[in-house]
């Protein structure tokens, strides 16, 4: 189990590798648009930020052809530490068997559904990545879904399993672990929250006074 960090900023990727708990790092077109500095510069940046780990790169091009040397264009920035984000679509999947065979890491992302993961399993993605407040604000239970792609998963070996993404909140993260996510992926401000609890920082603050009594 493990928990990405889902930004393209070297920044937050300083600030989360600080933590000591975030294996990895998922960006995606939005994010990376979003930075000063092309993608194929970010993207090694990135990787330096974390001892080991993968970062992942979702693919872009408008034509297939032009995703696959894509693909080999950022794998080859670092070799070892890049993952690939492959959209869940017929023709995407059979560019992401391809690379699998390969043995590159792929996920298989914006998946919406059991036939989708079970699909993907097939054509070797090591992740699924479901949108878990997205789909929900589409009215599919995000939390249903990734209890369905878990049980995929766990149908088709084991092989795959499901990182969710899209998690706005700990309780949600939490609910979506529970439900059967392996790994998750979080923006900066909500991996820190993880951590956090009112009740907890009362407790402290009432022991230091205590502390201070004695």
């Amino acid at each position: 189990m493990a928990i990405y960090l889902d930004s393209a900023s070297v920044s937050d990727a300083q600030k989360a590798a600080a933590l000591g708990i975030v294996r990895g790092i998922t960006t995606n077109p939005t994010l990376l648009a979003k930075e000063s500095q092309p993608p194929e510069e970010i993207i090694p940046a990135l990787c330096e930020t974390l001892e080991d780990g993968l970062v992942f790169y979702q693919l872009n091009r408008p034509e297939l052809k032009s995703r696959e040397a894509e693909a080999h264009r950022f794998l080859a920035l670092k070799p070892g530490r890049i993952g690939l984000k492959i959209a869940c679509t017929p023709e995407d999947l059979a560019l992401l068997a391809r690379l699998a065979s390969h043995s590159i890491v792929c996920a298989a992302t914006a998946v919406y559904s059991a036939h989708q993961a079970y699909i993907a399993c097939e054509a070797g993605a090591r992740y699924v990545i479901p949108y878990v407040n997205r789909a929900s604000s589409e009215g599919i239970s995000g939390l249903e879904l990734v209890r369905e792609l878990a049980a995929v998963c766990e149908a088709t070996g084991g092989r795959t399993t499901v990182l969710a993404a899209s998690l706005k909140s700990p309780e949600q993260t939490a609910a979506a672990v529970i439900a059967g996510a392996s790994d998750v992926t979080l923006v900066l401000d909500q991996i820190v929250a993880l951590g956090d609890h009112p009740l907890t920082r009362q407790a402290v603050e009432e022991f230091t006074q205590a502390g201070q009594g004695a």
